[in-house]
């Protein structure tokens, strides 16, 4: 989830499921309304006669199994599954069941809630939990399976008709994959919805990532801080004023300023979001920190003649890709001077995970994001010519950070749809409270990854422990 899935720039974006996305290619959204899950239909459909749920009774059993744990009610006010739920899954209209026609699986569903046709209510971490534990893996096996039974529903409720328009928000993007230009587009679809969108949720140091609790009692903005200065240690900065780093996905400067202004790093931050260089930049400026740290619209991949004494990369791999890793921590280890490090910071899943473009996060929240098994990293890092010295695994903090950010959104609320309408704000609340349940049960995590360039011999420039990370 990422000052951006993961992905990138990173939110290190949730991508969920990747989410953001995430472990099963859209474990993030595990159990959401685009994964509903098997059971809960219930029987007791005695006397709905020619009520939409009775028409739908089939679908849903077909779609989701024998019982659903969480509540199905639909626009005529007849109603499935279990009157006491964790949660209700509310279908508003007949348009909601022309879109899984159209788009059989999760990605028919994503659009009937991203149009509002359908909406959740209730404990919502426990209700997508309970739904990602019902669900079949494939979803759109399942729905292409369930087709004739829809076909039927629709028939019986005058639903069939032409595809309902794609909501808006949707992101299909062109060209080749991780191409430069494609890069730079789902770049922009996921980080330049507005900057005040994203102080709303993320509060006010505006970083986009994992952060770091020291406490029961610590706030999200001490949490931040932590990690970045858990960052800078790791990195050497405490114990080298002055050095050179770059903060590759450097968001709207967060890292960036906390570098310069407690450890006296010059550094150099690149984002391909227009909308953070320009925030950044002005933060920069606000911090009087302008003769210390520059910001640029670049991508990693144009950065020529540059050295650097360390790299920090938080929430910006997930934005890679598999196929493009090997060029992107080569590039990285090019830039860096002997004895310079290398802290990768990114949502991981084992076996790794692309985010699938017919998923909720592929097309709504992290188009082509990708989560990297922690092993791919290591192995990815040492075969660019680093020798890696540490993982650490944040896992638990990430799913604490998620749930800070979505009560601040479900906080202002009513500001945030001013600022972003309806639609995109409750895709944004769905995939980090998925991403949450996620990083709860596992299937999702976050490793910090340090690799050392080491000098001719052998030096390595590292400490003797990790005491003074602590």
């Amino acid at each position: 989830m990422h000052r951006s899935t993961q992905s990138t720039q990173s939110t290190d974006r949730p991508v969920t499921t990747g989410s953001p996305g995430g472990a099963d290619a859209h474990r993030a959204v595990a159990g959401s309304p685009d994964g509903a899950g098997r059971g809960g239909a219930g029987r007791g459909g005695a006397g709905r006669g020619g009520t939409a749920a009775a028409a739908l009774e089939m679908v849903i059993l077909a779609l989701l199994g024998d019982p659903v744990p969480a509540r199905f009610t639909f626009w005529d006010g007849s109603a499935l599954g279990p009157e006491v739920a964790v949660g209700t899954v509310r279908v508003h209209s007949p348009e909601a069941l022309r879109h899984l026609l159209w788009a059989p699986g999760e990605l028919g569903v994503a659009r009937a809630f991203v149009s509002g046709s359908l909406s959740v209510e209730g404990d919502l971490y426990g209700l997508l939990r309970v739904l990602h534990e019902a669900a079949p893996r494939d979803l759109r096996r399942m729905g292409m399976r369930a087709l004739p039974s829809m076909m039927m529903a629709a028939a019986r409720l005058g639903a069939l008709g032409p595809p309902p328009a794609v909501p808006a928000e949707e992101c299909r993007p062109a060209g080749r994959i991780h191409s430069v230009r494609r890069d730079a587009a789902v770049v922009s679809h996921h980080y330049d919805v507005g900057n005040d969108f994203y102080r709303l949720v993320l509060g006010p140091r505006m970083t986009y990532s994992c952060a770091r609790f020291t406490g029961a009692g610590t706030t999200l903005e001490e949490a931040q801080d932590a990690k970045h200065e858990l960052v800078c240690r790791k990195l050497g900065l405490d114990r080298r004023p002055g050095s050179r780093l770059l903060d590759v996905g450097c968001g709207w400067g967060a890292m960036a300023i906390h570098a310069a202004r407690h450890h006296g790093a010059s550094v150099v931050g690149i984002s391909l979001s227009r909308e953070q260089v320009d925030l950044a930049r002005r933060r920069v400026h606000e911090a009087g920190l302008d003769d210390r740290i520059e910001i640029r619209l670049q991508d990693y991949r144009d950065l020529r003649g540059d050295r650097f004494d360390a790299i920090s990369s938080i929430g910006m791999f997930e934005h890679v890709g598999s196929a493009r890793s090997a060029e992107y921590f080569d590039t990285l280890h090019r830039l860096l001077v002997p004895m310079g490090r290398l802290l990768n910071h990114a949502i991981s899943t084992p076996d790794g995970s692309r985010l699938g473009s017919r998923s909720f996060i592929g097309r709504y929240v992290f188009p082509d994001g990708e989560l990297v098994d922690v092993g791919q990293v290591v192995l990815g890092m040492q075969r660019a010519g680093f020798e890696v010295r540490d993982v650490e695994s944040l896992r638990e903090h990430y799913s604490r950070t998620l749930h800070a950010w979505v009560a601040n959104l479900e906080e202002h609320w009513d500001e945030a749809v001013r600022l972003v309408g309806r639609p995109r704000a409750d895709v944004w609340r769905l995939y980090m409270a998925a991403s949450a349940n996620g990083f709860d049960d596992g299937g999702l995590a976050i490793h910090q990854v340090l690799g050392v360039v080491p000098a001719p011999g052998g030096a390595s420039g590292m400490p003797p422990t990790r005491e003074s990370w602590s």
